[in-house]
């Protein structure tokens, strides 16, 4: 299962002793490959010793690859293994922490855990995205744009690493219904953390939610605040690194053959890493690099949720919504009949 992402896959990773090797396949978007391995080189520092021996294929791109109809039928064979930033109610996959933890420096976008602090403090404006992309994203950043009311958030050609930046943020987020989920975003509940927002009826939706907020602006605010705090408190670094490492534990035990150094595969720590690197990417590397081993064991991981747990918790995710939509309904209705009213008049 494992070989047979190699087709899909941008590098394939191998963890022997506690020494990281990989093996490049091909190109990935900007960096995202390098600064994946390098949480993954992180996360051994942090706890030396405790990762134990695995190997992996991941794949860099904003949408799954391996699609589930692909792996069905009599004739079927078992589907790849692959790591990826997000998934799909139709795609496999193992959903992995995405790059920008560690920073994104084509976009000057900095380490989360920075980042995560100053979104909290900022009081700036927001910015002109057209000047910053021409002037090389040089005076960009995020937390400048944490001044608004509301803020919007809605996928592109899939999955967005946009999601923790604009729930971090004060602001009620008008969360437009997404296709693809990273690792901690199903968590998060409708109404509690963000204003649902149907994909197939944008326009009228917020402007729905923009009204309703405006009328309850204590709710409003109130929503804003839990969505911000849940992504300060859960998406803290020690968290995602012990996420991070219950899913290569996991992930390890189901390895049914003994790890290998691929031929061509390189060994790679944070030394041979952040080397050869230059600008905010040497800088972002030093920031996030972790000097000292952890003084406390990773997390320890709650039981697994039942099924019928987790089918009421969706279930009230979802009655949540349909709440939302009733609401808006009666409202158009009530509208209507007044405008009706007038014209009869």
């Amino acid at each position: 299962m494992v070989e047979r992402a190699k087709d899909y896959a941008h590098f394939r990773l191998v963890i022997l002793k506690g020494k990281i090797y990989v093996e490049k396949y091909k190109k990935s978007f900007h960096t995202r490959d390098v600064f994946t391995i390098w949480g993954i080189s992180q996360l051994l520092r942090l706890y030396p010793g405790k990762v134990p021996d695995l190997e992996l294929m991941f794949w860099c791109e904003d949408r799954p690859v391996i699609l589930k109809k692909d792996y069905q039928g009599t004739n079927a064979t078992s589907s790849p293994s692959i790591f990826q930033y997000c998934g799909h109610e139709d795609a496999l996959g193992i959903v992995f922490p995405d790059w920008t933890f560690w920073g994104w420096a084509e976009t000057n976008v900095r380490p989360w855990k920075i980042l995560s602090r100053d979104l909290q403090r900022s009081q700036q404006k927001d910015q002109d995205w057209r000047a910053e992309s021409e002037q090389g994203y040089e005076h960009s950043k995020l937390e400048d744009q944490c001044t608004h009311r509301y803020k919007i958030y809605i996928e592109g050609r899939g999955w967005s690493v946009s999601d923790k930046y604009i729930l971090a943020c004060d602001s009620m987020t008008l969360f437009v219904k997404p296709e693809y989920y990273d690792f901690f975003i199903r968590s998060m509940v409708p109404l509690q953390h963000y204003w649902p927002v149907s994909a197939r009826n944008k326009c009228r939706d917020i402007k729905f939610a923009v009204e309703w907020g405006n009328s309850h602006t204590d709710k409003a605010q109130a929503i804003g605040k839990a969505g911000s705090k849940f992504i300060q408190e859960n998406l803290k670094m020690e968290r995602v690194y012990d996420y991070m490492f219950h899913l290569l534990t996991k992930y390890s035990e189901l390895l049914k053959f003994k790890p290998r150094i691929p031929e061509g595969a390189a060994e790679v720590c944070s030394e041979s890493m952040a080397r050869p690197r230059r600008g905010l990417w040497k800088e972002f590397m030093a920031e996030t690099q972790v000097n000292f081993p952890s003084d406390t064991l990773p997390c320890t991981m709650p039981p697994p949720y039942e099924s019928r747990t987790l089918e009421a918790f969706n279930e009230r995710k979802e009655n949540v919504i349909r709440q939302v939509e009733k609401w808006e309904k009666e409202i158009r209705e009530k509208i209507i009949t007044k405008k009706q009213q007038v014209l009869h008049f």
